[in-house]
């Protein structure tokens, strides 16, 4: 914790405004923010000028002149990042994950092999990334020919699961929602949870509040947002083991009961792929989808167009549903298996993988149980 504490007091002697926490290990998961006092609710915790924020604004020209003007945010960051050997951030540098911590969270990562291995959501987020760090590894290794792309891969996650937020006039008019980005001292130590600390942001500062009392010793958390678990573990490298907006993908199981008929009725009726459950419910575009399987097309069709009472068929439709599921889970107890017994990425990558769709299996099984109740 050395590097830690020279770190926040580094950025308190450069205006950061550090109350009622403080950076401690957590057993089993790194290092967090902590309740050092009683904390009550909107108590300001966390206060980082804006001076002290890397931005687009603080690449150096050295980078920003050898690049492209359409270069992302994202990827300039990251070329600052990596191509960094001053000593200005030498004390912030100190406390972000090591590379070998990342390789092992980061999908992106891994190998091919283990890549096949995650849940299809997960995976769909992947392919968004590939993409994205294609762009800019593309442009950065033109223009840098010295760097590594898995130096410049480390340094484009570090920003990727560190960065928060941040628009301005010049933001707004030069770059997308998702690429108005910046990374700021000591805020990245908070840990995220499904619910936490409010962020918010001025000319100014960046400001953190207590969402609620925290007692000493609590952990204090900030919510990135209302994401799945597979969404986290694609994004930012880890699953939360309680998260009320988790939800598990279904498009493989439903996909694989439909008929070629089938699914092109439910492609032109707006209802092909993108089938979900969560703790509560099935959601509406697979209970549909479901029901063509149920349903003469014509009959089908009034209920995609509100004319048939969205409840025709429950029970049929739950028993249907709850059998794809009991299908499902056995391909999710063969995946957990093939994972157990398998030598491709290191131990911790598989690891979490084992982890993620243990929480697939438990979704699955509690939601077959409450559709049988709901039947019976």
């Amino acid at each position: 914790m050395d590097a830690h504490n020279e770190f926040v007091r580094w950025a308190t002697e450069k205006g950061v405004e550090l109350s009622g926490v403080e950076p401690r290990k957590i057993p089993g998961r790194g290092v967090g923010m902590v309740a050092t006092e009683r904390l009550e609710e909107d108590q300001i915790l966390l206060q980082v000028p804006t001076s002290l924020l890397r931005t687009v604004d603080t690449v150096p020209s050295s980078i920003r002149k050898k690049l492209p003007s359409h270069m992302s945010v994202h990827g300039l960051l990251a070329a600052d990042l990596a191509l960094d050997k001053s000593r200005t951030y030498k004390l912030w540098n100190a406390v972000i994950p090591s590379k070998s911590e990342m390789e092992d969270s980061c999908p992106l990562a891994w190998v091919a092999e283990l890549q096949t291995y995650l849940p299809s959501p997960a995976a769909e987020r992947l392919r968004k990334q590939q993409s994205k760090f294609a762009r800019d590894w593309d442009e950065v290794r033109l223009a840098f020919s010295a760097l590594r792309e898995d130096d410049y891969r480390y340094a484009w996650l570090l920003v990727n699961t560190r960065t928060f937020y941040y628009s301005t006039p010049k933001t707004e008019k030069l770059y997308h929602k998702d690429d108005r980005m910046a990374l700021q001292p000591v805020a990245d130590l908070f840990n995220h949870a499904d619910e936490g600390c409010a962020v918010a942001f001025d000319a100014e500062s960046f400001t953190i509040r207590a969402n609620r009392v925290y007692e000493a010793g609590e952990e204090v958390f900030i919510c990135y947002g209302r994401h799945a678990n597979d969404f986290l573990l694609a994004e930012y490298g880890f699953v939360l083991e309680e998260n009320r907006w988790d939800e598990v993908g279904l498009d493989e199981p439903v996909l694989s009961y439909l008929s070629g008929e089938q699914r092109a009725d439910l492609e032109d009726a707006g209802f092909s792929g993108n089938y979900r459950l969560d703790a509560d419910t099935v959601c509406y575009r697979t209970q549909v989808a479901v029901r063509r399987m149920c349903m003469p097309v014509e009959r089908w069709r009034r209920l995609v167009d509100g004319l048939e009472d969205a409840e025709v068929l429950k029970g049929k439709v739950n028993g249907l549903i709850a059998k794809l599921l009991r299908a499902y889970e056995k391909d999710v107890l063969g995946i957990i298996a093939e994972l157990e017994g398998m030598k491709d990425g290191t131990a911790d990558q598989r690891g979490l993988l084992i982890q993620r769709w243990s929480q697939v299996r438990v979704l699955v099984e509690d939601t077959i149980r409450r559709l049988e109740g709901e039947t019976t």
